[in-house]
C-alpha cells in the first residue's frame, strides 16, 4: 500500500471554453506528508517513474481515459453557491416585495414556456419520425410483396438496408462531426450538470438542434432506439436557454429575465427541463418530477417541486393539444406521451396474491440481464474509445449496425414461420404476408417491421397466441444484442424503449409458458400483463431507476393497479442488478471520468480528515492587491485555480494573514476586463461604479485571461477585492471527517471549501475532485488518480 499520491496535471491546455481546470494545489510539486496505509493506489501510469521523454510529452494533449479508474481535470463544477458579497447584498437590499413577487411570477413564466416549448419540441420529433417511418416501412412493404410473388427478395433486403443506413449516416455526421456531445440520450450528462459538474457544450442551441435532428434520424433508420431519452436531454437544453433570456450562440440579448443568470437559477430550471422532456416522452408529469428528483436535482424545495410540476403538466398539454389537431382530434386531449403503452383494463388483467412471487422472479431476471447489458455494452464502450474514436469511423460503425440491423431482421421474418390470422380487429400498421397463407400475416414482422414503439403496444396488447414462444425467444436473444450494440454509437438515441421491448418479448413469453405448463392456462389471463413486468424489469435492470420508473410506468398504462407489482419488480431488479455491476448511465459517467459526487460519502471514510483530502499550499490573494499579481496568477497554468481566498495582515506584520473572504477566478477576470483598479478609480471622477449586471453579462462564458490586455503601468496598480469577494466563505477546521466535509460540501453545493486552523489561517482548500477521488471499491476505499484528459 501507498502513501497518497501526487496531484500532477497531464496538461496545461485548457477546456475550449478558455477557462482553466480546478485542480487547487499540489499542482506546484508538493505532497502530503502523512501516509494512508489503507488507501489503495489506482493508476495506469506510474507518475513517479516518467521518464523525461514522457514528461517532455506531457504538455499534448491526451485520449480520452478509457479506464474508470481516473479522474478527469478538465471538468469544472457549477458555482451553485450564490456570492454574497456587498453588490449582491446591496441589490438585495434596494429590491421591494413587489421586486421579489415579481421575481417568482417570472419563475412560473420561465416554467410554462419550458412545458410548452418542450412540448412542441416532442410533437415535432413524434410527427417526423411518424411520417418518414410510414413512407420508408410502406416502400419496403410493397417491394417485399411485389418480389414474393416473381422471386428476388434479396432486392428488397437491400432496399431496406440502404434506406437505414442513409437515415442513420445523417444522422451519425451531425453528431459525430458537428457536435459529439449530442450523441446517446443525454441523460448521463445532464445527470452529471445537475450534479455540479459543468459539461462543456451541454446545454447549446447547437446541442439541441442536432439532438432532435439526430433522433429523427436514428429512429427512421430503425435502430434498436427510442426517441424519449433525448427528449430530457432536449428539454433541459430548452430550460437553460429560455431561463437566460438570451442566445449565445446566436448573439441575441433580449434583455429578459437578466436576474437569472447565475447557475443556482439556471439549475432549478435545468430541473423543470428535464422533468418536462419525461413528461412529454411518457405523457407522465408526476413521474418527470419524481425522475428530476430522484436523478437529477441535487437540491430540492416545495416551491421548485410546484414550478417542476407546473412545466411538467404543461409539456403533456402541449403536446396533446398540439397530436389532437394533428390526429384530426382538435380539442381531444387524452393523447398520452410520445410513447403510447394503451390502456390496461382492470378486468383483463387482474393478478393474484399468488402471482406477486412470480413478479418477484421476474424482477430477478430482469437484474440479470440488465448486468449482462451493462456488462456487455461497458466492454464495448471502452473498444470504441480506444479505437473507433475517430468521426468517420464513428459514422462508418453507424452505418454497419443500421445495416446489420435491416440484415437480421429481414433474416428473421424470412426464416419465421409463425402465421397467425388478420382479424378484422387487427391494428399492424404494415402487415407482411410473405410466405403465409392469405388472410394470415407474419407475426415475426409485428415485432421487427414496425417502429419499437408500435412493437411494444403490441406485445401489451395483441390477443393472446399471437405470437408463438419460438418467435419470442428469437426476437429477445436477437434484439437483446443489437440493443447492446447500439448503445453508444455517434447517434443520438435512447435505451428507455429497447429496453420495454426486449422486457415485453421475454416477459410475453413467461406469461404464454406459465400458462402451459397448467391445466387450466385462463387462470394466468392474458399474457400482455406479464409483457408489462417484464418490460419494467428488464429496465429497471439496465437503467436502475425505482422510484420514477414506477409511477412512469403506472402513468404512462393508465392502470394505477399494478403499481405495487411494479415497484417489487424494480426494486427487486435494482437489488440484483446492483450486486454484480452499476446502472448503464453510471457506467458511462465513469467511463468519462466525471468526478460525479453521490448522495453520501464512501462508508469506511470516517478516518479521513479534511487535512489529508485538502489540496494544498493554495494561492492567497491580500484584500487589496497589485494588479500584475492577480494576472500572473491567473495565467500561470501550473495554478488553474478557480477559488482564492482573501487574506488579509494583521496589524503588527510578523503574524501570518488570515481568512477574510474568497473570489473567484471569473469575478477577477471580469475586474480586469474593466479595469476596475484603485489608482483609476481615484483619478478618473466619472468612473463607473461595477454592478452585478457586469458580471451577468459576462455570464456564462467568462472570457480567457490571455485575452485581456493589461499594460505594463496598470500592472502597477492596485486592485481592491473588499466590495466583489465573498466575505462569508463556507470553512471547516483540518480536523474534520470526510463525511462531514462531503455532507457540508454536496448539500449546501459548494465549488470551494476553506481549510483553516485554529486562529483562522489558511491551510488548504477542497475541491469537487478532491472528494470525488475516494470511493468504495471490492478492496474498501480506494483513491482514484487524477489526469488531464
Amino acid at each position: 500500500m501507498a502513501n497518497i499520491t501526487k496531484k500532477v496535471s497531464w496538461s496545461s491546455r485548457a477546456d475550449e471554453s478558455g477557462a482553466a481546470g480546478e485542480e487547487t494545489a499540489l499542482l506546484n510539486g508538493s505532497e502530503l506528508s502523512r501516509h494512508l496505509a489503507k488507501i489503495g493506489r489506482l493508476s495506469t501510469v506510474d507518475l513517479e517513474e516518467m521518464t523525461s521523454e514522457e514528461e517532455s510529452q506531457r504538455g499534448k494533449p491526451k485520449e480520452i481515459p478509457h479506464n474508470e479508474k481516473l479522474l478527469s481535470l478538465k471538468y469544472e463544477s457549477l458555482d451553485y453557491d450564490n456570492i454574497e458579497n456587498q453588490l449582491f447584498l446591496e441589490e438585495e437590499r434596494r429590491m421591494s416585495y413587489m421586486s421579489f413577487r415579481c421575481l417568482e411570477i417570472s419563475r412560473w413564466v420561465v416554467c410554462g414556456l419550458i412545458g410548452f416549448l418542450t412540448g412542441l419540441i416532442a410533437c415535432f420529433i413524434d410527427i417526423v419520425v411518424e411520417e418518414l417511418a410510414g413512407i420508408k416501412y410502406q416502400v419496403v412493404k410493397e417491394n417485399i410483396d411485389k418480389f414474393t410473388e416473381v422471386g428476388g427478395l434479396s432486392i428488397s433486403l437491400i432496399l431496406w438496408a440502404v434506406l437505414n443506413s442513409v437515415f442513420v449516416m445523417l444522422g451519425s455526421i451531425i453528431v459525430a462531426f458537428f457536435e459529439p456531445i449530442a450523441a446517446g440520450s443525454g441523460i448521463p450528462q445532464i445527470k452529471c450538470y445537475l450534479n455540479g459538474v459543468k459539461i462543456p457544450r451541454v446545454v447549446r442551441l447547437k446541442t439541441l438542434l442536432v439532438k432532435v435532428c439526430g433522433v429523427i434520424c436514428s429512429v427512421v433508420g430503425g435502430l434498436a432506439v427510442g426517441k424519449e431519452g433525448p427528449m430530457i436531454h432536449s428539454g433541459a437544453v430548452v430550460a437553460a436557454g429560455v431561463s437566460q433570456g438570451r442566445s449565445t450562440s446566436l448573439k441575441r440579448d433580449f434583455k429578459m429575465f437578466e436576474y437569472f443568470r447565475r447557475d443556482t437559477e439556471k439549475r432549478d430550471f435545468v430541473s423543470a427541463g428535464a422533468a418536462a422532456g419525461v413528461s412529454a416522452a411518457f405523457g407522465a408529469p408526476v413521474g418527470g418530477v419524481l425522475f428530476s428528483l430522484e436523478e437529477g436535482a441535487s437540491f430540492w424545495n416545495q416551491m421548485l417541486t410546484w414550478r417542476i410540476f407546473f412545466a411538467s403538466m404543461i409539456s403533456t398539454f402541449t403536446l396533446n393539444f398540439f397530436l389532437s389537431i394533428y390526429n384530426n382530434n382538435p380539442g381531444d386531449l387524452s393523447n398520452p406521451g410520445l410513447i403510447n403503452f394503451g390502456r390496461f383494463e382492470s378486468e383483463s388483467v387482474a393478478y393474484n396474491l399468488y402471482e406477486i412471487p412470480l413478479f418477484i422472479a421476474m424482477g430477478a431476471i430482469g437484474g440479470l440481464l440488465g448486468a449482462l447489458f451493462n456488462i456487455l455494452n461497458y466492454w464495448l464502450t471502452i473498444f470504441r474509445i480506444r479505437y473507433v474514436h475517430r468521426p468517420c469511423l464513428q459514422v462508418m460503425e453507424a452505418m454497419l449496425v443500421a445495416a446489420v440491423t435491416a440484415t437480421v431482421s429481414f433474416t428473421m421474418i424470412y426464416f419465421s414461420n409463425d402465421c397467425q390470422p388478420l382479424g378484422s380487429e387487427h391494428s399492424e400498421e404494415y402487415p407482411l404476408q410473405l410466405f403465409c397463407a392469405d388472410g394470415e400475416y407474419n407475426s415475426m414482422a409485428t415485432a421487427f417491421f414496425n417502429t419499437p414503439e408500435r412493437s411494444v403496444r403490441s406485445l401489451f396488447h395483441n390477443q393472446p397466441r399471437t405470437y408463438n414462444p419460438l418467435t419470442l425467444g428469437l426476437f429477445t436473444l436477437t434484439y437483446f444484442f443489437l440493443a447492446c450494440w447500439t448503445y453508444g454509437l455517434a447517434v443520438s438515441a435512447g435505451v428507455f424503449i429497447p429496453s420495454l421491448l426486449i422486457g415485453a418479448a421475454w416477459g410475453r413469453l413467461c406469461g404464454i409458458l406459465l400458462a402451459s405448463i397448467t391445466s387450466t392456462g385462463s387462470i394466468w389471463a392474458d399474457p400482455g400483463k406479464y409483457a408489462l413486468i417484464g418490460a419494467a424489469a428488464q429496465l429497471g435492470g439496465i437503467v436502475r431507476m425505482t422510484l420514477s420508473l414506477t409511477v412512469i410506468m403506472v402513468e404512462a398504462t393508465g392502470n394505477v393497479t399494478y403499481g405495487l407489482p411494479i415497484m417489487l419488480v424494480l426494486m427487486t431488479a435494482k437489488i440484483v442488478g446492483d450486486y454484480f455491476v452499476e446502472g448503464l448511465y453510471d457506467i458511462h459517467i465513469k467511463l468519462q471520468s466525471v468526478p460525479f459526487l453521490h448522495g453520501e460519502a464512501p462508508g469506511t471514510s470516517h478516518w479521513l480528515t479534511a487535512r489529508e483530502v485538502m489540496s494544498s499550499p493554495v494561492t492567497c490573494l491580500n484584500r487589496i492587491e497589485k494588479v500584475g499579481t492577480i494576472v500572473d496568477t491567473l495565467s500561470n497554468t501550473s495554478t488553474n485555480h478557480n477559488g482564492f481566498p482573501v487574506v488579509v495582515q494583521v496589524t503588527g506584520g510578523d503574524e501570518p494573514a488570515k481568512l477574510c473572504g474568497l473570489i473567484l477566478r471569473s469575478q477577477l477576470i471580469v475586474l480586469l476586463k474593466h479595469k476596475v483598479f484603485v489608482e483609476l478609480a481615484r483619478s478618473r471622477l466619472t468612473q463607473r461604479k461595477l454592478q452585478l449586471k457586469d458580471f451577468r453579462d459576462a455570464y456564462p462564458r467568462f472570457p480567457p485571461i490571455q485575452s485581456i490586455h493589461v499594460s505594463q503601468d496598470e500592472r502597477e496598480c492596485m486592485m481592491d477585492l473588499t466590495e466583489f469577494m465573498n466575505p462569508t466563505p463556507y470553512t471547516v477546521p483540518q480536523e474534520t471527517s470526510l463525511p462531514r466535509v462531503f455532507k457540508l460540501f454536496r448539500a449546501l453545493g459548494l465549488r470551494h471549501l476553506v481549510v483553516v486552523d485554529d486562529e483562522n489561517r489558511v491551510v488548504g482548500l477542497v475541491t469537487r475532485k478532491d472528494l470525488a477521488r475516494y470511493h468504495l471499491g471490492k478492496h474498501g476505499l480506494e483513491e482514484l488518480q487524477l489526469a488531464q484528459t
